[in-house]
């Protein structure tokens, strides 16, 4: 398990249990949603509550320690901020992995085609993972 204290007093974060706690979860796990990270806080955390999860979760997110991963048709899953990239995910399974791709001449076609300033770019792809094919 990583010591998570430095990194998020970094991001300006008090380093609480549950905190700690949610970026060993991240880190274990790659992509977790709400549920499933609740269900694993209850078993180190027996009396946390869901409201404490996303309290913790949004203010990670508004810090830049984590960030949410939004994909169509699912819920979204949380993962520990990293370089930019992006997702597969499995329509069967529901796996998500990271795929990191160049996407600048992407945005510099879609800026320059719209006169749109883009400052981030998110592109998830979704089929069958290996173990489902």
């Amino acid at each position: 398990m990583n010591n998570f204290t430095d990194s998020l007093r970094a991001h300006h974060l008090k380093a609480t249990p549950q905190r700690l706690e949610i970026a060993n979860t991240l880190y274990k796990y790659g992509h977790v949603n709400i549920e499933d990270l609740y269900e694993i806080m209850l078993k180190k955390f027996n009396s946390i509550s869901l409201a404490t999860i996303y309290k913790n979760i949004n203010i990670m997110i508004e810090n830049a320690f984590i960030q949410e991963v939004k994909i169509p048709n699912q819920k979204s899953v949380y993962e520990l901020t990293k370089e930019a990239h992006s997702h597969l995910v499995c329509d069967k399974c529901g796996m998500v992995e990271d795929i990191t791709l160049d996407l600048s001449s992407i945005s510099e076609l879609a800026a320059h085609s719209t006169n749109f300033q883009i400052k981030k770019a998110d592109l998830v792809f979704s089929g069958l993972c290996k173990n489902c094919q």
